[in-house]
């Protein structure tokens, strides 16, 4: 973000407002944060009684961080008197009490006041004290009012830009009607209650299909606490959309290896050995799968697949290649296939059974014989090494 905020395309704003003095300031650095501090609240007269390090001092300018115009127009005088000699109104600035007749006053009603003198066409000034020490009483006694903060007691000592950026953003606040620069955007109009009513039908009956309504004698109450959920947002047409795509999603399942998928690794393993046991899930009389069990499959897969799935993708020496995941061939399920290669990955899984493995050699065989090359992978290894598998399989496949 260039600049964190500042647009030097917009126009520098520049109305009558209060000229900030410092008095003795001790540190060319406090000058110049002031002076941004002042830029950020349109206030633009700046004078200076002796300030401590001299003048000009690059040390300010560096600080200002692009507030040069302030500087560079800042004026310099031997003494407070001199600097507030044309001003008919003046503000004094402590953390102190100095024990003087004179009325107190917060910020926010300082700004108040001066932006009613202002706008009478009065020259308003507003004093601050030096780093250390602060005004003295001689100082004190030239203002009308006296400007103080609450702030913590055991650390009332602020930080000169700090204490004029407090002043001048209540001038601002005051003087310009309290704006904010920009605003929420509305991108989409409110979700009228057709759309709600919509969405809400649709939830409610995917939830149903789930059995989230139980018991049954609360779901009434349970209807109407969710839908006041969506009400209390105050939703857009958008939002509701958006909404609409994520129940969609939940309900049809994840999109990529795992789609869908309702058990875990270890059931899934389960599913494979059984599979393989009895010859490959075939039914006497058909000579394909069973139809359904490739997707079941696929859907559902193992942590080797998962993971040697994963790599095939991510991999720029694989992808692109064609390969797919649980796809028949004849009446076999392979594990992975390119059809482009004619390429078999025929992952192998732990502790085998030996009615396993037969049905396993029968499958190669069975895709050998028509022209299919087919590697193995040892589902251990993958979880183990899984680059050590991908490099031994490029190895073999390229």
């Amino acid at each position: 973000m260039p600049g964190a905020g500042t647009d030097k395309t917009k126009r520098w704003i520049e109305t009558p407002a209060p000229v900030v003095v410092l008095v003795e300031p001790q540190l060319g650095e406090n000058i110049g944060a002031a002076a941004r501090a002042m830029a950020n609240f349109g206030l633009s007269r700046l004078r200076l009684v002796k300030p401590q390090q001299g003048w000009p001092n690059e040390k300010a300018r560096v600080m200002a961080a692009g507030a040069d115009r302030i500087l560079d127009g800042a004026a310099l005088y031997d003494s407070l008197n001199d600097a507030i000699g044309d001003c008919s109104f003046v503000l004094a600035t402590t953390a102190r009490n100095h024990d003087q007749a004179k009325p107190v006053v917060s910020a926010d009603a300082a700004a108040s006041e001066m932006v009613a003198r202002v706008a009478a066409g009065e020259s308003v000034a507003i004093i601050f004290g030096r780093e250390r020490i602060g005004l003295e009483n001689h100082e004190i006694a030239l203002a009308d009012r006296i400007v103080t903060l609450p702030v913590n007691p055991g650390f009332a000592s602020l930080n000169l830009a700090q204490a004029v950026v407090i002043v001048a953003y209540e001038w601002f606040k005051r003087a310009n009607g309290g704006e904010l620069p920009f605003a929420m955007p509305e991108k989409s109009p409110p979700a009228p209650k057709q759309q709600l009513d919509a969405f809400f039908s649709d939830l409610e009956r995917e939830l149903e299909r789930v059995e989230f309504f139980r018991p049954e004698e609360k779901r009434g109450t349970m209807s109407v606490n969710l839908r006041n959920i969506f009400q209390r947002m105050t939703p857009t047409q958008q939002d509701i959309r958006t909404l609409h795509g994520v129940v969609n999603a939940i309900v049809q399942g994840r999109k990529g290896p795992a789609r869908g998928g309702v058990l875990d690794a270890a059931e899934s393993q389960k599913l494979r050995d059984l599979l393989a046991e009895h010859g490959g899930g075939r039914v006497p009389g058909e000579r394909g799968p069973v139809r359904g069990l490739a997707r079941l499959l696929r859907r559902n897969p193992t942590e080797a697949e998962r993971m040697l799935w994963q790599a095939l993708v991510n991999d720029r020496r694989f992808a692109g290649r064609g390969f797919k995941r649980q796809v028949p061939i004849g009446p076999h399920i392979t594990d992975f296939v390119s059809f482009p290669l004619k390429c078999i990955i025929d992952l192998v899984p732990p502790q085998e059974t030996d009615e396993a493995a037969r049905t396993r050699a029968e499958r190669r065989a069975y895709l050998s014989e028509r022209g299919y090359r087919v590697c193995e992978a040892r589902a251990e290894e993958v979880e183990r090494d899984v680059g050590k598998v991908m490099e031994a399989l490029a190895g073999v496949i390229q």
